[in-house]
């Protein structure tokens, strides 16, 4: 369960750590799912563990498509996106409990609407959103 709150920020993707201030003890098995996934991910879009470490620290400049196409994968695996529509409940349920579900609900209301020209922008802007609303969440 915990392992969302990385999935939330992607920047979670290859970490699994949110921020300095509060870190998220996440269990082994679920850093390996996280690392399963960033993997698969990266080789299906041939995105490079640079551009990811780049996405995980809130470096958004110079982000091609594979990148963001990379970032809906990694959220279509984790659950929290499904061809595009982000999946409210299970992001309420699974981080909600963790960060609490005001600042959750806060930064869905600010992120969620978010639309792309395609899935992977989708992706790609509501995660740059996430990232930029609540770092904390990240």
């Amino acid at each position: 369960m915990k392992f969302l709150v990385v999935i939330v920020v992607l920047a979670v993707a290859a970490a699994g750590v949110v921020n300095a201030q509060s870190p998220v003890q996440i269990p082994e098995e679920q850093k390996q799912r996280i690392l399963e996934y960033a993997a698969v991910c990266s080789q299906e879009n041939s995105v490079d563990k640079n551009v990811i470490q780049a996405l995980k620290t809130g470096q958004f400049s110079n982000v091609d498509q594979n990148a963001k196409c990379f970032t809906n994968c990694f959220l279509e695996k984790a659950g929290l996106l499904v061809n595009g529509q982000v999946q409210n409940a299970v992001i309420s349920a699974k981080l909600g409990g963790i960060f609490g579900a005001d600042k959750v609900s806060a930064a869905m209301a600010q992120c969620n609407d978010i639309k792309g020209a395609d899935n992977c922008e989708t992706a790609f802007e509501l995660y740059k959103c996430y990232f930029k609303t609540n770092a904390a969440l990240i």
